[in-house]
């Protein structure tokens, strides 16, 4: 299916191969086209801005013709809504697009928006803000349950509008709408999920700016220390002087002044614990909608760590297995451990085959590299490091961990041990079962006494063999045991 979003700033197409818990694109493509630009001082779209997004339109169709995509869903937002030729626009977008195409209040702008970032986020709490270029919506989110959300015209071409192009008056007026707005004040010490272009392309500025070692933007978690210090310089600032200003496209730049002192706003008057970037927005919450309830409660990265185990690894069953065998010697270790690090380690397990194709040498470089920049949702930064580095260490043993010093930096310094247990023990479990099922469940390893013990059943004593002995050493030294291996 395809979701056609035609915004204020930009138009964009994405094709998802199916509508899942986890929906992966198979095609993203957007134009800045600005319908938004002008209207809230016209209340007109300018005519080259209709024409550009109406020639962005017919590629898109011929786009899903080629794709043989016949499920179509057109969306339009702020601009179209609010401006007087916007009917005329719908009527010749649905023609082009041969499909209707739905032009969202903004309350139900607001709830897409929120659904979204349900859906990218496991169980998330806070408020959500999504700032396009005609209107910011606010909504707040406990758990994944929402409240009814409010529209503001504070979107960056919207505020640029009403105020002549005044960073300061822009400013004012952002401060008096979001006065009386009830999620700011839900704000204080969660999360605020920024969502929108104007956001995003901040996000990706103070990413290059700083030298973030991991190019993700999806729950890339800035402070509001952090990001107040950096919005007040973008304002403050030219913005095409800075050295990192090439990853940002030139027409968001003219915008990124707004998109700073609205969050400058939120920040001061809203006090939230962080603020978390969320690609997953009004499309994606259009997708999660139409999910029945029992998939909508699937823990998102469980699931899309389950269809790379079943599409990559030589056998998924002995992912399956290795996470029970795992958290097996896990609990008799006694290791404290939250909700959230038993579904990470539980994914850790799941893909930790799924580069096997790859050669030897390599393996645990690109397991590095593909499972912290994948395109799975649910998870944080440091969790995808976790995920990462354990796998890394799955391949290459702890004595080369040096190679995966930057990822190393994402996470606290217990996430790193914990990687590294994890890490080794999947090397005893590997060289063991040879990668295939039916071997770890026979097999448990298990703290006993103090003593770090394996026992292999009698039938399969053929296994043993010195590499497994001296992996065992290995993740024993690292937990602080003598170890034994024993038959039944």
């Amino acid at each position: 299916m395809a979701i056609i979003d035609i915004g204020s700033n930009s138009v964009r197409l994405v094709a998802y191969e199916g509508c899942t818990r986890s929906p992966a694109s198979l095609f993203n493509e957007k134009a800045l086209c600005g319908l938004g630009r002008g209207v809230a001082s016209t209340g007109m779209m300018d005519g080259k801005a209709v024409d550009s997004a109406l020639a962005a339109l017919r590629r898109f169709r011929g786009l899903c013709d080629v794709m043989q995509i016949t499920d179509i869903r057109a969306l339009a937002t702020a601009a179209v809504r609010d401006a007087a030729n916007g009917e005329d626009f719908v009527r010749e977008a649905g023609r082009i697009l041969g499909c209707p195409v739905s032009v969202l209040t903004g309350a139900r702008e607001a709830e897409l928006s929120a659904l979204g970032v349900a859906s990218g986020f496991w169980r998330p709490d806070g408020v959500v803000g999504d700032m396009g270029g005609g209107s910011l919506e606010l909504v707040e989110v406990t758990r994944g349950a929402l409240r009814p959300g409010l529209s503001l015209r504070l979107g960056g071409f919207a505020l640029q509008d009403a105020s002549g192009g005044s960073l300061k008056k822009a400013a004012d007026l952002a401060r008096v709408a979001l006065a009386n707005a009830p999620q700011i004040g839900a704000l204080h010490g969660r999360t605020f999920y920024a969502v929108g272009g104007t956001w995003r392309a901040l996000a990706r500025l103070h990413m290059e700016q700083t030298g973030y070692p991991l190019h993700v933007m999806h729950a890339y978690a800035i402070s509001p220390r952090e990001m107040l210090d950096f919005c007040r310089m973008v304002q403050r600032l030219d913005v095409t002087a800075l050295e990192a200003i090439g990853v940002i496209s030139p027409a968001r730049r003219p915008l990124l002044a707004y998109g700073a002192l609205l969050m400058e706003q939120i920040i001061r008057r809203g006090k939230p614990s962080s603020i978390m970037i969320s690609p997953s927005g009004v499309r994606e919450g259009l997708l999660y909608e139409g999910l029945p309830p029992e998939i909508q409660e699937q823990d998102p990265l469980l699931t899309t760590a389950a269809e790379l185990n079943w599409l990559r690894s030589r056998s998924p069953r002995h992912g399956e297995e290795l996470q029970d065998w795992v958290g097996g010697l896990f609990d008799s270790l006694h290791f404290e451990e939250t909700e959230e690090e038993a579904r990470i380690r539980a994914a850790a397990c799941l893909v930790s085959d799924i580069c096997w194709r790859a050669h030897p040498d390599y393996r645990g470089e690109q397991a590095l590299k593909l499972l912290s920049q994948a395109t799975y949702t649910g998870i944080t930064h440091p969790e995808r490091a976790f995920i990462a580095f354990a796998n890394y260490i799955r391949h290459e043993g702890l004595s080369t961990d040096g190679g995966a010093a930057r990822i190393r930096e994402l996470m606290p310094v217990h996430m790193v041990e914990r990687a590294r247990i994890l890490g080794a023990a999947m090397r005893v479990a590997y060289v063991l079962s040879g990668a295939m099922a039916g071997v770890l469940p026979r097999c448990p390893l298990r703290d006993t006494g103090g003593v770090l013990t394996l026992t292999i059943p009698r039938e399969l004593a053929s296994l043993r063999c010195d590499r497994i002995h001296n992996r065992l050493k290995t993740l024993g030294r690292t937990l602080g045991l003598p170890v034994q291996v024993t038959e039944e």
